[in-house]
């Protein structure tokens, strides 16, 4: 543990993803990463390769190279509709819509458990607000990020 805010949080997502990616796996048999590109992908569908590779944080390059599999087990869908060009169309399939659904809510209910122990009842945790200030803390950095990448350079004098 660390008295640092940025280790603590870095800590605590990567811990949160280590469990999530425990409960996905026994209970469903699928990574963590694999839900988390199913799950961003409902929130944008249907959605060009680039798209979801900005949303994911992560390059084209790697989007595309889990399509073919992911097409392959029936979680989602790619179809180019006429007059896009080479433009790809991703979608959930059905199982991956099951998949996002039912995975979501055991994993909500499960993070609801972990923050709402008896351990932490002397210093309880209010889940919706914290919710709210871990959003809101996003979107400002988010936004001093985006200042920060179209902030013209000084020349030196």
């Amino acid at each position: 543990m660390s008295d640092r805010i940025a280790f603590t949080l870095h800590e605590l997502v990567a811990e949160f993803d280590a469990y999530a990616d425990d409960v996905l796996r026994e209970r469903h048999g699928v990574t963590f990463n694999h839900f988390q590109f199913l799950t961003v992908l409902a929130d944008v569908e249907p959605a060009d390769m680039t798209t979801l590779a900005r949303c994911l944080g992560i390059t084209k390059a790697a989007v595309s190279k889990r399509v073919p599999a992911l097409v392959a087990g029936a979680w989602i869908t790619a179809d180019s509709p006429p007059g896009t060009g080479r433009s790809i169309r991703l979608a959930l399939a059905p199982k991956g819509t099951e998949l996002v659904l039912r995975a979501g809510a055991e994993l909500e209910a499960e993070f609801g458990a972990l923050l709402a122990d008896p351990e932490l009842a002397d210093d309880p945790i209010d889940v919706p607000l914290l919710n709210r200030r871990l959003d809101a803390l996003t979107a400002l950095v988010r936004r001093r990020a985006a200042a920060r990448r179209y902030r013209p350079t000084e020349t030196p004098a």
